[in-house]
């Protein structure tokens, strides 16, 4: 009997759903001997399937050992998350696997789940990826699911040659797409996990009846204006691939965080807010309509309208607008990174948002026309590719 182990446990799919497998790996902490490997294909399943399926066989592996204590660690944030109770589990088809997950789990003294980075995890990436090799060559794969490792206790994991390493950890990252529609690698050649972002522009305001200018000013929703979010919120809690780990990253003015709260209870999470979301501060012009700005200040109107480095009279110009609203998304991208995050914000920072996804100039922010509550959608990837799949969609209004 052995008294405490280490499991590291992944799984992939190549298509997600598509062809699936997982891989894991018991350790001596003290030594890093491996004890026990376990892999195998799925069939057809997603990533999260695979991953949870890997962890359950790690446990299961260590049980046999007569371990007594666990430290399971795994690169799916999600897996580690949902299994330390922090996030809840709302896919219908994890359920089970956790349920059996946590019946291993309770025959340890104690179990530890660890997020890892993937590097880290190398050893069950691979596993996992000859799992699926095999599985598509229509062989058994190396070491069967129900063994521990040919190598057997007492073996220590000598380090992979550090090229084959690189050429795993690429190819792993390309092989674990969120949803196979979710990501046009094929075309684009994108690589890795993408951030989704929902871009959602408030809803009605009293300025925005009057068709003012509305920037750094706090105003609130209209009745109509509260329709118009909690029609958006329904239709993004309703959405087929938003994943498990869903963020809703709000401006903080009043317009855009009484949006961003429709949304949020729709999908049982938290609001949080980014200050660089707000709107353009359009200074002295802020009140105005367009025709009272213009005659206010001609010359200055005018140059406005064509050039992204003038200000307003006491504002600022798009340009630096430009510059704190990419601050804000790669703060979000830092911190919820493969995650699903709905952004609620303003005409000018959602068209900010769009201009870098398409690498145009500012000329877009004169030519993109936004709606009211409309939605618009952009995957970035890890490689700094970046897909815009949807712009200005508001048929959840109709």
């Amino acid at each position: 009997m052995i008294s405490g182990v280490v499991v590291e446990a992944d799984g992939g799919s190549r298509g997600n759903p598509g062809p699936a497998g997982y891989g894991a790996v018991v350790r001596d902490p003290r030594t890093g001997e491996v004890l026990a490997e376990r892999q195998d294909g799925l069939g057809i399943a997603t990533n999260n399937v695979a991953e949870y399926t890997g962890l359950i066989a790690g446990l299961e592996a260590a049980a046999e050992l007569g371990a007594s204590t666990v430290e399971a660690r795994l690169d799916s944030k999600l897996v580690v998350e949902q299994m330390s109770g922090r996030w809840k589990i709302k896919n219908a088809a994890l359920q089970p696997l956790a349920l059996r997950a946590r019946e291993v789990a309770s025959g340890f003294e104690r179990v530890t789940y660890t997020w890892v980075p993937r590097a880290k995890n190398a050893h069950a990436d691979r596993l996992a990826n000859e799992a699926m090799d095999a599985q598509a060559e229509g062989r058994p794969p190396a070491r069967r699911a129900d063994t521990p490792s040919a190598a057997g206790a007492g073996t220590r994991d000598t380090p992979e040659d550090p090229a084959r390493e690189q050429v795993v950890e690429s190819a792993g990252e390309g092989d674990r797409e969120p949803t196979g529609e979710r990501s046009p690698t094929h075309w684009t050649g994108a690589r890795g996990a993408p951030t989704r972002l929902l871009l959602l522009r408030h809803g009605q305001t009293p300025m925005s009846v009057d068709r003012r200018y509305s920037g750094s000013g706090d105003v609130s929703l209209t009745e109509l204006g509260a329709r118009q979010a909690e029609a958006a919120a329904k239709r993004i809690a309703a959405m087929e691939d938003l994943g498990e780990d869903v963020r809703v990253v709000s401006s903080p003015l009043t317009r855009a965080t009484r949006t961003a709260q429709k949304v949020a209870d729709a999908l049982g999470v938290r609001v949080e807010t980014h200050r660089d979301l707000r709107e353009t501060d359009f200074g002295e012009w802020e009140g105005l309509t367009f025709d009272e700005a213009a005659q206010r200040d001609p010359e200055l109107h005018r140059r406005w309208l064509r050039n992204a480095s003038v200000r307003p009279p006491g504002g600022e110009s798009f340009d630096e607008v430009h510059r704190r609203v990419r601050r804000a998304c790669s703060d979000v991208v830092a911190r919820h990174g493969g995650s699903t995050v709905v952004i609620v914000s303003h005409v000018t920072p959602i068209k900010s948002l769009l201009r870098s996804a398409l690498d145009v100039g500012p000329s877009l922010l004169y030519r993109l026309h936004l709606d009211l509550a409309s939605l618009s959608l952009v995957d970035l990837y890890p490689d700094g590719n970046a897909s815009v799949r949807l712009v200005n969609d508001t048929c959840h209004l109709t």
